[in-house]
């Protein structure tokens, strides 16, 4: 018998696995959780998810390594509270995973891979363990500089600070913006982790002193309005920050982008291709931000843009929320969120999978990898799209 255990929203767990309409025979066909599909075992369901957590609260459970990799290997694309059939408490499904990470801190009980994260972050102040001084290089070359009192931060992330991919990302996107006469400046290497992931994975107080050293940076420096290349980071700033003392107006740069192409301060000769687009979870579930990034792609003369069946609030994760970009917790596999992803791109007959989000980037850059699909598919940000369409 384990010891039992408490979270704030334990009293909907209960009703939830009492419900229990996802697990109907059939349900699942068409069930949009990642984490259910590499798997395949209900446990790793939400609704199994719930047993489990059920059966923790009460202490027939123990918090084992395997409790805690079914837990952590969710990705957080918030699919199970937009296809639960209970308004009661749908809103509180990913409330009571994340609720439930953090008594496993709490315990010390995680996965060695997401006990390492936070390391990484705590000692250096991001997933990578690279030097802070390093964190503004990935801007050489652009013409950016840093805040001094400009309209907006450029905010890219760890993401784009450190990843070959991520840092392709943000410069593409930082010179249009810069290109077309936005005012905007950058952090540089005293830019640090907004920790949406953190937050995420159950780490409430590396989390609250990231944000409140960002709150802080920001207000000291008179920050009021700010521009995200990773969604990760709009979500946070946006939905958690303001709690913490830290209101801002932040958006993501395709909203701006949306905006410079209507004022023609961005103008376009075309570019022919077939293009399919894909939902990143926490710029379109999360913050249901689904027609900029079309809008953008709507403007570019000759390009011919086609939808995956599953979109807007039903795409399919790429499988790198939740922290899974760096913990990697469902792994490779032919069913891993990614792959069957690109297959669903290459299914619409688009030669582009156009992202705008420096995860989905690399996730699927690898997975065409790994699919061996690198000369039917390429994977490409809308700023990019956009800059081939400037030079036709």
């Amino acid at each position: 018998m384990g010891q039992s255990h408490s979270i704030e929203h334990g009293n909907v767990v209960h009703r939830c696995f009492r419900c229990g309409y996802c697990k109907f025979p059939g349900s699942y066909v068409d069930f949009n959780c990642p984490s259910y599909k590499a798997f395949g075992w209900d446990t790793y369901s939400p609704a199994g998810r719930m047993w489990l957590i059920r059966a923790w609260l009460n202490g027939e459970v123990e918090t084992s390594p395997h409790f805690a990799q079914i837990l952590y290997s969710c990705v957080a694309c918030d699919n199970c509270k937009d296809q639960c059939v209970y308004p009661a408490f749908k809103d509180f499904l990913p409330d009571i995973f994340q609720e439930t990470k953090a008594e496993m801190v709490n315990e010390g009980k995680i996965p060695p891979v997401v006990r390492d994260y936070f390391k990484a972050i705590a000692v250096n102040g991001n997933p990578y363990k690279l030097p802070q001084g390093e964190r503004g290089k990935w801007a050489q070359g652009t013409g950016l500089e840093n805040f001094s009192g400009q309209e907006y931060l450029f905010y890219v992330g760890c993401v784009g600070a450190y990843d070959e991919v991520g840092q392709e990302m943000a410069r593409s996107v930082g010179r249009l913006l810069a290109h077309a006469g936005v005012s905007m400046g950058i952090l540089g290497s005293e830019e640090t982790c907004d920790g949406n992931e953190v937050k995420i994975l159950g780490e409430t107080g590396l989390f609250t002193n990231l944000a409140e050293e960002n709150i802080f940076k920001f207000k000291k420096k008179g920050i009021k309005k700010i521009i995200t290349l990773d969604p990760h980071a709009l979500n946070v700033f946006k939905k958690a920050y303001p709690g913490l003392g830290g209101k801002f107006e932040v958006f993501h740069y395709t909203e701006i982008l949306t905006g410079l192409l209507r004022e023609k301060r961005v103008t376009l000769s075309g570019y022919k291709a077939k293009v399919t687009y894909h939902d990143p979870c926490y710029l379109g579930r999360h913050n249901l931000i689904f027609e900029p990034p079309r809008k953008v792609l709507a403007s570019i003369p000759g390009l011919e843009t086609v939808e995956m069946e599953r979109n807007r609030t039903g795409a399919f994760c790429c499988g790198g929320g939740g922290g899974n970009f760096f913990t990697d917790m469902i792994g490779p596999g032919e069913d891993s969120p990614s792959r069957v992803r690109v297959r669903e791109a290459l299914d619409t007959g688009a030669e582009i999978l156009a992202v705008a989000c420096p995860q989905c980037a690399k996730m699927f850059r690898d997975a065409v990898k790994v699919e061996e699909k690198e000369g039917a598919l390429e994977i490409l940000n809308l700023a990019e799209i956009v800059r081939r369409a400037r030079s036709g």
